[in-house]
């Protein structure tokens, strides 16, 4: 049966705090007496990883472990999750709940109040933030967001925060589309949906910074400015395609503006 909700977790080399991520997680669903699925991807992980998700489902039926063929990035492991889900809405969350899961409703109550994607925002509401970015992060954000709006036309405040909810007919929308693997996945996914017209909602959460990271400004913020531009050389190149049949149907029935 198609549970109520898929909780999305990427991870890579999360040993150190994954269980401690998954003990958070699954009693807080089980607090909520949510109908949901958890989902951890494993993107060829060299330690514990995938050994600490196996313990933990032999005693939670509803944790899955899904494998990637090797390191392939955090796009690739987001993608490989989302078309994995079964839930009518799945969210994805970073493995070191930045976004602590208790913030998860206010996703879900947008959806359910007619939005297709809700996703969390740091720089809504800044002072959500219960623990800033050092600030050559939050510059390297802010020129990147400026970077966003001028090349893709994605005039959120926040992109890159790992923490979205999709209804299912969005993700079977766009993910089959997306073609980014890594760090530059955020922004692809966030175009696609502007291109078929889904309705984007933005909504502050509250956040933390995590020590840890390993996004490096500059060689990925390169990375990801080249990730930009191929977005949108794949959408001038046809490479995206037309809406799918689940888009068209829904355009059909309901026409949205653009978010």
């Amino acid at each position: 049966m198609q549970p109520a909700y898929s909780i999305v977790i990427p991870a890579y080399n999360e040993g150190a705090r994954l269980g401690a991520t998954l003990e958070k997680v699954l009693a807080y669903v089980h607090a909520q007496g949510w109908d949901a699925e958890a989902i951890v991807v494993n993107d060829g992980s060299r330690d514990n990883t995938a050994d600490i998700v196996r313990a933990f489902s032999a005693k939670e039926p509803a944790l899955r472990l899904v494998e990637n063929p090797g390191n392939r990035g955090k796009g690739y492991s987001v993608r490989n999750g989302m078309l994995n889900a079964r839930g009518r809405i799945v969210l994805f969350s970073d493995a070191d709940l930045s976004s602590p899961i208790e913030e998860a409703p206010k996703l879900f109550q947008a959806l359910e109040q007619g939005a297709d994607i809700a996703i969390g925002s740091r720089w809504l509401r800044a002072e959500t933030q219960t623990q800033r970015q050092p600030l050559h992060r939050q510059l390297f954000g802010r020129i990147f967001n400026l970077m966003l709006r001028i090349t893709l036309g994605l005039k959120f405040k926040d992109t890159q925060c790992g923490f979205k909810a999709f209804r299912q007919p969005a993700v079977q929308a766009i993910f089959p589309l997306q073609k980014i693997e890594r760090w530059g996945f955020d922004p692809e996914t966030l175009f696609l949906a502007r291109k078929f017209n889904f309705k984007v909602q933005e909504i502050p959460v509250a956040w933390g910074h995590s020590g840890g990271t390993r996004i490096h400004p500059l060689i990925d913020g390169s990375r990801m400015f080249m990730e930009m531009l191929r977005i949108r050389w794949n959408d001038l190149t046809g490479k995206y395609g037309g809406p799918p049949p689940t888009v068209k149907a829904v355009q059909s029935r309901a026409p949205r503006p653009r978010t």
